[in-house]
Protein backbone atom coordinates (compact mmCIF):
# COMPACT_ATOMS: atom_id res chain seq x y z
CA UNK A 1 0.00 0.00 0.00
CA UNK A 2 1.47 3.36 -0.98
CA UNK A 3 2.30 5.67 1.81
CA UNK A 4 0.30 9.03 2.37
CA UNK A 5 2.04 11.77 0.88
CA UNK A 6 4.42 14.27 2.69
CA UNK A 7 3.91 17.73 0.95
CA UNK A 8 5.62 20.16 0.13
CA UNK A 9 8.57 19.05 -1.06
CA UNK A 10 11.73 21.27 -0.11
CA UNK A 11 14.09 22.57 -2.24
CA UNK A 12 18.03 21.89 -0.71
CA UNK A 13 19.59 25.19 -1.82
CA UNK A 14 23.41 25.32 -1.45
CA UNK A 15 24.97 28.44 -2.18
CA UNK A 16 28.68 29.83 -1.49
CA UNK A 17 29.96 33.48 -2.79
CA UNK A 18 28.12 34.01 -6.49
CA UNK A 19 25.68 36.47 -5.52
CA UNK A 20 25.07 37.60 -9.05
CA UNK A 21 24.15 33.62 -10.13
CA UNK A 22 22.10 33.64 -7.22
CA UNK A 23 19.56 35.80 -7.91
CA UNK A 24 19.15 34.34 -11.27
CA UNK A 25 18.47 30.80 -9.48
CA UNK A 26 16.24 32.27 -6.88
CA UNK A 27 14.07 34.53 -9.32
CA UNK A 28 14.16 30.72 -10.91
CA UNK A 29 12.76 29.13 -7.98
CA UNK A 30 10.33 32.16 -7.37
CA UNK A 31 8.75 31.57 -10.97
CA UNK A 32 8.42 27.52 -9.92
CA UNK A 33 6.22 28.84 -7.16
CA UNK A 34 8.47 27.02 -4.59
CA UNK A 35 7.05 26.62 -1.27
CA UNK A 36 9.50 25.69 1.10
CA UNK A 37 13.42 26.15 0.69
CA UNK A 38 16.37 24.77 2.92
CA UNK A 39 19.44 26.73 2.23
CA UNK A 40 22.87 26.25 3.11
CA UNK A 41 25.13 29.23 2.99
CA UNK A 42 29.00 28.44 2.75
CA UNK A 43 31.40 29.74 4.95
CA UNK A 44 34.41 31.92 3.09
CA UNK A 45 37.49 29.81 2.27
CA UNK A 46 39.52 32.51 1.89
CA UNK A 47 39.49 36.43 3.63
CA UNK A 48 38.52 37.90 -0.37
CA UNK A 49 35.50 36.01 -0.33
CA UNK A 50 33.91 37.34 3.15
CA UNK A 51 32.34 40.01 1.47
CA UNK A 52 30.57 37.53 -1.55
CA UNK A 53 29.67 35.27 1.40
CA UNK A 54 27.73 38.60 2.69
CA UNK A 55 26.23 39.47 -0.25
CA UNK A 56 24.37 35.59 -0.62
CA UNK A 57 23.56 35.80 3.05
CA UNK A 58 21.03 39.13 2.24
CA UNK A 59 19.91 37.65 -0.88
CA UNK A 60 18.79 34.86 1.14
CA UNK A 61 17.53 36.53 3.94
CA UNK A 62 15.46 39.02 1.36
CA UNK A 63 13.44 35.49 -0.02
CA UNK A 64 9.98 36.77 1.30
CA UNK A 65 7.96 34.80 -1.31
CA UNK A 66 8.54 31.07 0.34
CA UNK A 67 9.02 29.62 4.10
CA UNK A 68 13.15 29.67 3.77
CA UNK A 69 14.53 28.09 6.45
CA UNK A 70 18.47 29.25 6.05
CA UNK A 71 21.93 27.63 7.53
CA UNK A 72 24.48 30.04 7.57
CA UNK A 73 27.64 27.97 8.04
CA UNK A 74 30.56 29.62 10.24
CA UNK A 75 33.07 27.90 8.75
CA UNK A 76 33.94 26.85 4.71
CA UNK A 77 32.55 23.06 4.48
CA UNK A 78 33.50 22.53 1.27
CA UNK A 79 30.97 21.55 -2.05
CA UNK A 80 31.22 18.20 -1.15
CA UNK A 81 30.85 18.14 2.75
CA UNK A 82 28.18 20.89 2.79
CA UNK A 83 25.47 18.77 0.55
CA UNK A 84 26.39 15.47 2.12
CA UNK A 85 25.48 16.82 5.31
CA UNK A 86 23.28 19.49 4.49
CA UNK A 87 21.07 16.77 1.95
CA UNK A 88 21.23 14.45 5.01
CA UNK A 89 19.92 17.32 7.77
CA UNK A 90 16.78 17.75 5.34
CA UNK A 91 16.22 13.98 4.74
CA UNK A 92 15.68 13.81 8.65
CA UNK A 93 12.61 15.70 8.40
CA UNK A 94 11.24 15.02 4.37
CA UNK A 95 11.02 11.68 2.43
CA UNK A 96 12.51 13.40 -0.28
CA UNK A 97 14.36 16.75 -1.46
CA UNK A 98 14.98 18.53 -4.53
CA UNK A 99 18.64 20.04 -4.52
CA UNK A 100 19.93 23.01 -6.76
CA UNK A 101 22.70 24.71 -6.52
CA UNK A 102 23.56 28.73 -6.65
CA UNK A 103 24.72 28.49 -10.40
CA UNK A 104 21.30 26.75 -12.04
CA UNK A 105 18.61 28.24 -13.80
CA UNK A 106 15.45 26.34 -14.92
CA UNK A 107 12.21 27.15 -16.75
CA UNK A 108 8.77 27.20 -15.14
CA UNK A 109 7.09 23.93 -14.19
CA UNK A 110 10.86 22.42 -13.25
CA UNK A 111 9.85 21.96 -9.99
CA UNK A 112 6.39 20.47 -10.71
CA UNK A 113 8.06 18.20 -12.59
CA UNK A 114 10.43 16.78 -10.53
CA UNK A 115 7.99 16.45 -7.70
CA UNK A 116 5.53 14.82 -9.48
CA UNK A 117 8.30 12.40 -10.23
CA UNK A 118 9.41 11.83 -6.69
CA UNK A 119 5.60 11.31 -5.24
CA UNK A 120 4.80 8.46 -8.26
CA UNK A 121 8.20 6.67 -7.73
CA UNK A 122 8.57 6.95 -4.15
CA UNK A 123 8.31 3.32 -3.19
CA UNK A 124 9.61 2.09 -6.36
CA UNK A 125 13.21 1.26 -5.35
CA UNK A 126 14.19 0.59 -8.81
CA UNK A 127 14.49 4.52 -8.63
CA UNK A 128 17.02 5.77 -7.02
CA UNK A 129 16.85 9.84 -8.32
CA UNK A 130 15.20 11.96 -10.61
CA UNK A 131 16.52 15.37 -12.50
CA UNK A 132 15.71 17.95 -14.57
CA UNK A 133 18.91 17.77 -16.92
CA UNK A 134 19.64 16.00 -19.79
CA UNK A 135 23.13 15.36 -21.34
CA UNK A 136 22.80 16.83 -24.80
CA UNK A 137 25.25 13.92 -26.04
CA UNK A 138 23.58 11.39 -24.37
CA UNK A 139 19.59 11.15 -25.37
CA UNK A 140 18.39 7.81 -27.12
CA UNK A 141 17.01 8.10 -30.04
CA UNK A 142 13.93 6.35 -28.91
CA UNK A 143 13.28 9.49 -26.63
CA UNK A 144 10.36 11.64 -27.43
CA UNK A 145 8.25 13.00 -25.02
CA UNK A 146 8.17 10.61 -22.16
CA UNK A 147 11.18 11.10 -19.47
CA UNK A 148 13.36 7.80 -19.41
CA UNK A 149 15.64 6.02 -17.16
CA UNK A 150 19.00 5.81 -17.13
CA UNK A 151 21.91 4.03 -15.09
CA UNK A 152 24.16 6.90 -14.25
CA UNK A 153 22.86 9.55 -11.75
CA UNK A 154 23.03 13.46 -12.11
CA UNK A 155 23.97 16.31 -9.92
CA UNK A 156 22.33 18.77 -11.88
CA UNK A 157 18.78 19.84 -10.46
CA UNK A 158 18.36 16.45 -8.63
CA UNK A 159 16.02 15.06 -6.28
CA UNK A 160 16.28 11.73 -4.15
CA UNK A 161 14.67 9.77 -1.09
CA UNK A 162 15.63 9.43 2.71
CA UNK A 163 15.93 5.45 1.80
CA UNK A 164 18.74 6.15 -0.67
CA UNK A 165 20.79 8.97 1.47
CA UNK A 166 22.83 6.64 3.66
CA UNK A 167 24.42 4.68 0.91
CA UNK A 168 26.42 8.11 0.44
CA UNK A 169 28.08 7.63 3.72
CA UNK A 170 31.03 5.52 1.61
CA UNK A 171 33.37 7.44 -0.46
CA UNK A 172 33.77 6.75 -4.32
CA UNK A 173 36.57 4.35 -3.84
CA UNK A 174 34.76 2.55 -1.79
CA UNK A 175 32.05 2.38 -3.92
CA UNK A 176 33.91 1.26 -7.10
CA UNK A 177 35.40 -1.92 -5.12
CA UNK A 178 32.31 -2.92 -4.29
CA UNK A 179 31.27 -3.26 -8.13
CA UNK A 180 34.28 -4.80 -8.72
CA UNK A 181 33.15 -7.32 -6.08
CA UNK A 182 30.04 -7.93 -7.64
CA UNK A 183 31.54 -8.15 -10.72
CA UNK A 184 30.06 -5.08 -12.15
CA UNK A 185 31.70 -3.25 -14.96
CA UNK A 186 32.70 0.33 -13.28
CA UNK A 187 33.26 1.51 -16.89
CA UNK A 188 29.55 1.27 -18.26
CA UNK A 189 28.93 4.84 -18.14
CA UNK A 190 32.16 6.34 -19.20
CA UNK A 191 35.93 6.06 -18.15
CA UNK A 192 35.81 9.82 -16.33
CA UNK A 193 34.41 8.25 -13.08
CA UNK A 194 37.28 6.28 -12.29
CA UNK A 195 39.28 9.49 -12.32
CA UNK A 196 37.03 11.49 -10.43
CA UNK A 197 36.66 8.97 -7.90
CA UNK A 198 40.24 9.33 -7.31
CA UNK A 199 40.07 13.15 -6.62
CA UNK A 200 36.82 12.70 -4.78
CA UNK A 201 38.58 13.33 -1.31
CA UNK A 202 41.56 16.01 -2.40
CA UNK A 203 38.87 18.15 -3.83
CA UNK A 204 35.78 17.72 -1.79
CA UNK A 205 33.76 16.44 -4.50
CA UNK A 206 30.67 14.46 -3.44
CA UNK A 207 28.47 13.88 -7.23
CA UNK A 208 30.71 10.65 -8.33
CA UNK A 209 29.91 8.98 -4.95
CA UNK A 210 26.05 9.25 -6.23
CA UNK A 211 26.95 7.76 -9.67
CA UNK A 212 28.79 4.50 -8.49
CA UNK A 213 25.65 4.58 -5.25
CA UNK A 214 23.67 4.08 -7.98
CA UNK A 215 25.58 1.50 -10.14
CA UNK A 216 26.35 -0.61 -7.59
CA UNK A 217 22.76 -1.30 -6.51
CA UNK A 218 22.07 -1.00 -10.12
CA UNK A 219 19.69 2.28 -9.35
CA UNK A 220 17.86 4.17 -11.80
CA UNK A 221 17.76 8.00 -12.39
CA UNK A 222 14.66 9.72 -14.17
CA UNK A 223 15.39 12.05 -16.84
CA UNK A 224 13.11 14.41 -19.08
CA UNK A 225 13.07 13.98 -22.72
CA UNK A 226 14.96 17.50 -22.99
CA UNK A 227 16.55 19.79 -20.03
CA UNK A 228 14.43 22.12 -18.17
CA UNK A 229 17.82 22.97 -16.17
CA UNK A 230 20.98 25.26 -17.63
CA UNK A 231 23.75 26.00 -15.81
CA UNK A 232 25.51 29.13 -15.56
CA UNK A 233 28.49 28.39 -13.66
CA UNK A 234 31.08 27.31 -15.74
CA UNK A 235 34.29 28.43 -14.68
CA UNK A 236 37.70 27.51 -13.23
CA UNK A 237 35.38 28.36 -10.00
CA UNK A 238 32.71 26.40 -10.64
CA UNK A 239 31.55 23.54 -8.14
CA UNK A 240 30.80 20.80 -10.28
CA UNK A 241 31.12 22.11 -13.93
CA UNK A 242 34.91 22.77 -14.30
CA UNK A 243 36.50 19.82 -17.18
CA UNK A 244 33.90 17.63 -16.84
CA UNK A 245 30.73 20.04 -18.00
CA UNK A 246 32.56 22.60 -19.96
CA UNK A 247 32.95 20.33 -23.04
CA UNK A 248 29.20 20.35 -23.68
CA UNK A 249 27.11 23.10 -24.67
CA UNK A 250 23.44 22.66 -23.66
CA UNK A 251 20.40 23.68 -26.62
CA UNK A 252 18.32 26.38 -25.93
CA UNK A 253 15.94 25.39 -22.46
CA UNK A 254 12.40 24.74 -24.27
CA UNK A 255 9.56 24.94 -21.79
CA UNK A 256 8.65 22.04 -19.74
CA UNK A 257 7.60 18.81 -20.59
CA UNK A 258 4.12 17.59 -19.92
CA UNK A 259 3.73 15.57 -16.45
CA UNK A 260 3.33 12.47 -18.02
CA UNK A 261 -0.74 10.83 -17.82
CA UNK A 262 1.23 7.59 -17.59
CA UNK A 263 4.69 7.36 -16.21
CA UNK A 264 7.39 4.93 -18.02
CA UNK A 265 7.96 1.70 -16.25
CA UNK A 266 11.44 1.68 -14.53
CA UNK A 267 13.82 0.20 -17.10
CA UNK A 268 17.03 1.54 -18.18
CA UNK A 269 16.99 2.71 -22.05
CA UNK A 270 19.37 0.35 -23.65
CA UNK A 271 21.02 2.69 -25.52
CA UNK A 272 22.50 4.85 -22.39
CA UNK A 273 25.34 3.10 -21.29
CA UNK A 274 27.00 2.98 -25.28
CA UNK A 275 26.44 6.78 -25.48
CA UNK A 276 28.21 7.88 -22.22
CA UNK A 277 30.97 5.52 -23.17
CA UNK A 278 30.81 7.31 -26.86
CA UNK A 279 31.44 10.56 -24.54
CA UNK A 280 33.41 10.05 -21.90
CA UNK A 281 35.61 6.88 -22.73
CA UNK A 282 35.45 3.55 -22.98
CA UNK A 283 37.38 1.16 -20.83
CA UNK A 284 40.69 0.72 -21.46
CA UNK A 285 41.98 -2.43 -23.76
CA UNK A 286 44.68 -5.20 -22.71
CA UNK A 287 47.01 -3.48 -25.41
CA UNK A 288 46.45 0.25 -24.13
CA UNK A 289 46.78 -0.91 -20.79
CA UNK A 290 49.95 -3.35 -21.41
CA UNK A 291 51.61 -0.14 -23.01
CA UNK A 292 50.72 2.50 -20.74
CA UNK A 293 52.92 -0.32 -18.16
CA UNK A 294 55.54 -0.65 -20.48
CA UNK A 295 56.01 3.29 -21.25
CA UNK A 296 56.31 4.22 -16.87
CA UNK A 297 58.85 0.53 -16.80
CA UNK A 298 61.30 2.97 -19.54
CA UNK A 299 61.11 5.98 -17.60
CA UNK A 300 61.66 4.62 -14.29
CA UNK A 301 64.69 2.50 -15.84
CA UNK A 302 65.32 5.80 -17.89
CA UNK A 303 65.79 7.56 -14.20
CA UNK A 304 67.22 5.06 -12.58
CA UNK A 305 70.35 4.86 -15.36
CA UNK A 306 70.56 8.68 -15.07
CA UNK A 307 71.30 8.57 -11.30
CA UNK A 308 73.49 5.84 -11.54
CA UNK A 309 75.70 7.81 -14.11
CA UNK A 310 75.47 11.19 -11.19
Amino acid sequence: MSRPLTLPIPIVLFAYARPQMLQHTLECLRTNQVPLIYAFSDGARTPDKEQAVQEVRQALRAVGWCDMRLTERDRNYGLGVSIRAGVAEVLERHESVIVFEDDLICVPGTYAYLAAALNHYRDDPRVMSVTGWTHPRVVPSSVQEQPYFDGRAECLAWGTWAEVWPGMDRDAKTLLRACRRRSIDVYRYGADLMHQAEEERQRNIWAVRFLYLHILERGLCLRPPHSMVEHIGVDSNATNAAGVWSAWTNPPLQPAPAIPATWPVPAENEECSRLWQMAYGRKPSIFRRGARYARRQLVALRQQIAGARR
